[in-house]
């Protein structure tokens, strides 16, 4: 088998895994026929890039004694040409039992329960941190900031990272087979879609 690095290797983001589960169309449109988003005229992305940008910088020790994390790293990108998978992942958490844990900053309103889209990209999040590091990693964090910052708890099982995985090799096989997949079976997702005018 050929040696596989981040830099000849198609690679796919946590953010990425995201559009496919909103509608996995992004994907063609994205790396098929290579169009942009052009996301600078979507206020929620912009607004996301902004908290994330503040998260950087301010607060760092807020949820500290709420999680019981020991420190952190902020701002980390993680690559592997195993998993095909690369991000930057907000803070990278080192836990009181001495874990690791994925922390990931959200503007959007807490709901009483994590996004789907959320938990897979904590998830792979988790993986990444626990193939760089070489520790255990058995959950994540996801705090969503719109509105109040509320915090919830992601477990991160065997299930999960199967399920995560999946939906990588799942973008890849689009990628790679240039195969136009069906769209998303929510239609109201498609009203503020950037790519609504040429998706036939």
């Amino acid at each position: 088998m050929p040696i596989m690095d981040t830099e000849t290797t198609t690679m796919i983001t946590p953010s990425e895994v995201i559009e496919y589960i909103y509608c996995p169309r992004f994907i063609y449109f994205m790396h098929v026929l290579c169009i942009a988003q052009h996301e600078d005229r979507r206020f929620k992305v912009m607004a996301g890039r902004e908290v994330h940008k503040k998260r950087t910088t301010q607060n760092r020790e807020y949820l500290r004694k709420k999680i019981g994390a020991q420190s952190k790293d902020i701002d980390v990108y993680l690559a592997s040409p195993k998993l095909r998978v690369r991000g930057r992942v907000d803070e990278v958490l080192t836990l009181s039992d001495g874990s690791l844990a994925p922390l990931d900053y959200k503007f959007t309103s807490y709901r009483e329960q994590v996004f789907k889209t959320h938990r897979i990209q904590v998830v792979l999040y988790g993986l990444l941190i626990r193939e760089t590091y070489g520790e255990k990693v058995n959950k994540g964090f996801v705090a969503y900031v719109r509105g109040g910052s509320k915090l919830l708890e992601v477990p991160i099982g065997d299930r999960d990272e199967r399920e995560s995985l999946e939906m990588v090799e799942r973008i890849l096989v689009i990628i790679e087979t240039g195969k136009l997949p069906g769209r998303t079976k929510h239609k109201v997702r498609c009203i503020d879609c950037c790519y609504k005018n040429i998706c036939v």
